[in-house]
């Protein structure tokens, strides 16, 4: 299974544990991890290795300076953003499919069903996460993004790829160009951008499995009108998602899932 992961040092301790949780919930899977990182030190490919040693590769992605020299860049926006939307550009031209996902994440089934799953001819497939106010913000967001194709607005923490689509139909330029023009209007960049250009080829799969978010226990609770306690999450989630500034790796953390983290952050340490 090919995985897609980008960094840099500070996010290093968190993609630690999301890497533990991935293989150990998939245990009889071998993975080849791409990491495109920056800033990191030997002994953090070491460490690294070491944490994939007999179930994983990890495999360094260089980046060219060339393909960014015209990337619009600002002191909140790094080239970092624009990595997971050039994947097809800096993976090796031999892969056709790849999962990104962010280090904020924590797995706790099989993510093996995502990665098989049909893209019914789209570039990606990404989860949603408006909920009970879809009607009122994919409205605005497809005004927003001037993208009126999209059937919602998608989370990019979690990406299933066809990588072979992408090289045919993402181009720098244009990522480069949307993001130069629509400067003003941009929350949260490289999700904007990716929900303004290909947000109309996408295929939209259950967050509730595939990118659930954990700040949001009770909507999901609530929508599926009780089915989806935390007996429900434990059993089919597949990835929790720790949206947002407040990040379990934090002594100040609270959330829902903190002692389930910390496990798993615990089993990280070990190795």
């Amino acid at each position: 299974m090919n995985i897609l992961v980008t960094l840099d040092r500070n996010y290093l301790p968190p993609l630690r544990v999301m890497l533990g949780s991935l293989l150990r919930n998939d245990p009889a899977e071998t993975f080849d991890i791409y990491t495109i990182g920056d800033g990191l030190l030997p002994e953090d490919w070491a460490g690294l290795e070491a944490l994939c040693a007999g179930r994983g590769r990890i495999h360094p992605v260089e980046v060219p300076a060339d393909l960014f020299a015209d990337a619009p860049v600002a002191r909140y926006w790094t080239r970092a953003m624009y990595y997971r939307l050039l994947a097809a550009e800096l993976l090796p031209q031999s892969l056709d499919r790849v999962l990104y996902l962010d280090p904020d994440i924590l797995v706790i089934n099989s993510v093996q069903p995502l990665y098989e799953m049909d893209l019914e001819g789209n570039l990606m497939a990404a989860a949603t996460h408006t909920g009970l106010l879809a009607g009122i913000t994919d409205p605005v967001n497809r005004l927003r993004l001037e993208n009126y194709e999209a059937e919602a607005y998608y989370n990019s923490g979690v990406l299933l790829m066809d990588l072979d689509a992408m090289r045919r139909e993402v181009r720098p330029a244009d990522i480069f160009d949307y993001a130069r023009e629509h400067a003003d209007i941009l929350l949260l960049p490289d999700q904007d951008v990716l929900n303004g250009l290909y947000g109309g080829q996408i295929l939209g799969v259950d967050d509730s499995l595939w990118n659930y978010d954990a700040r949001r226990f009770d909507r999901y609770l609530l929508v599926s009108q009780g089915e989806k306690d935390m007996d429900w999450v434990m059993a089919h989630t597949a990835i929790l998602h720790f949206c947002g500034k407040r990040k379990p790796w934090n002594h100040s953390y609270q959330g829902r899932f903190s002692a389930l983290y910390k496990h798993y952050q615990q089993l990280a340490q070990r190795r």
